[in-house]
């Protein structure tokens, strides 16, 4: 049955600035920018007094299922994200067992269709030997290689198989850049008398240049579409520079807002791969951000439970939540002038459904997807950790006090989160990728339908 719904005067922030204006929505999709506010519709949600983004896109999260639902699952974390105004999310594939053929994929698929309460997408994982896999996956957003362990089974340290899978695939690339081989000299020579700050000593500096300095030669050399994760040095924006117009890059909110001096209070709550850096990394990795040399935000959610992270260091698993309050995060930043909310809608939105070729999705545009989220910019709240809609809730953020929070979540037109509480019967749909018109830098990114 056709629904048209009138979103009514808002402050819409569409792709090429703001606009105090009305939405007219149907059957899942934006029909009209510029709508009368007495346009026919089926419901009207009067929008006054609240800022109309596209919804958020996080293009890294781990939810844990199968295997590790203790921590989180897809049902918990797709409301996680509705409750943070994130109405798509691009899960990673280490899970247990990890997702590196297209069996695996599917079955995601299959499960997020059943519980997810937003849009989804699956990567697939690269192995040392799943070269034949990674060539023939469909319905995926891109391949995900760990060049250097994580949380999960998944290492590609080879440079033979690195080589092969730059060559001989040609979905999108993206990767975890530490250098294994140093992480292991480096906790070789700290000993055992480890703390929790000795963390950023294993998984320094020099770890996380080498690798992404690996990873991108071979992106170069292959002409090879590569997204470099969760940058976590200034030492790196250099090599970012002159990357091709094939390569992009992504911080997450745990790098731009905690530095090696947060360990002291925060403990193992802060413990992340890669780790956290020195303040003045975090600074310039804002002025990164801010010139574009960085071009996505995302959250690398990875929930652990509390008693997980409360073991002494090392035994204390790396990862953090943070899907649900990314955007409040960011709306702080803008409240606070760091930013402007168009920064935040391209970082958070546009940017990563241009790097992933994500039909639809990005932008308040006629054609698009009715993927929305209405804010309160003067709506302030503190996160708490008993709050919270994911399953792990031991949040670094908790006790911090933000200006600006989502109170309505709309995913392809139906109402998902509304005033504190997730709606009932909401589901999400599969991304829908062209990676053939997909690309940051294309001219063709960002397309409609």
């Amino acid at each position: 049955m056709s629904k048209t719904i009138l979103v009514r005067g808002g402050r819409v922030v569409l792709p090429n600035g703001e606009a105090q204006t009305n939405l007219l929505l149907r059957d899942g999709k934006i029909v009209a920018v510029d709508a009368s506010q007495r346009s026919a519709a089926d419901e009207v949600i009067e929008a006054e007094g609240l800022i109309v983004l596209p919804g958020v896109i996080d293009d890294q999260v781990h939810f844990r299922e199968p295997g590790l639902t203790h921590k989180e699952d897809l049902t918990t974390g797709s409301a996680a994200a509705a409750a943070g105004g994130v109405t798509t999310y691009l899960e990673m594939p280490n899970t247990n067992p990890p997702a590196t053929d297209q069996a695996a994929i599917e079955w995601k698929y299959q499960r997020a269709a059943e519980v997810s309460q937003v849009n989804y997408g699956f990567y697939i994982g690269a192995t040392e030997s799943n070269v034949s896999e990674l060539a023939a996956a469909q319905n995926v957003p891109g391949i995900k290689i760990f060049i250097g362990s994580s949380t999960g089974s998944l290492l590609v340290d080879d440079q033979l198989a690195l080589e092969r899978i730059f060559a001989e695939t040609t979905l999108p690339i993206c990767a975890h850049c530490e250098d294994e081989t140093l992480v292991r000299q480096n906790r070789t020579r700290l000993g055992d008398q480890l703390s929790v700050a000795d963390h950023s000593r294993i998984r320094d500096v020099e770890a996380a240049v080498v690798a992404t300095s690996r990873a991108l030669d071979l992106a170069r050399r292959h002409q090879h579409r590569f997204h470099v994760l969760h940058v976590s040095t200034a030492a790196e924006l250099p090599l970012l520079i002159d990357a091709a117009p094939y390569i992009t890059a992504e911080v997450c909110l745990h790098h731009l807002f905690f530095s090696t001096d947060d360990y002291a209070r925060l403990g193992t709550l802060v413990q992340m791969n890669p780790s956290l850096k020195s303040p003045r990394d975090t600074a310039l990795l804002w002025q990164g951000l801010l010139s574009n040399r960085i071009q996505v935000i995302a959250t690398d959610h990875a929930p652990h439970t509390l008693e997980e992270k409360s073991r002494p260091y090392p035994q204390s698993p790396s990862g953090l939540p943070a899907v649900e309050n990314s955007l409040p995060l960011m709306l702080h930043q803008v409240h606070q002038g760091k930013c402007s909310l168009e920064q935040l809608a391209h970082w958070m939105s546009d940017a990563p459904a241009r790097v992933w070729g994500l039909v639809g999705k990005g932008r308040i545009e006629v054609g698009y997807d009715a993927d929305l989220v209405l804010v309160d910019p003067t709506l302030s709240r503190t996160i708490t950790n008993e709050s919270q809609f994911a399953k792990s809730r031991g949040s670094p953020w908790a006790g911090q006090a933000l200006t600006g929070w989502p109170v309505r979540t709309v995913v392809g037109g139906v109402t998902a989160f509304l005033n504190g509480r997730l709606v009932d019967g909401v589901r999400g749909s599969r991304v829908r990728c062209d990676h053939a018109r997909g690309g940051y830098w294309s001219t063709q990114s960002g397309i409609g339908t």
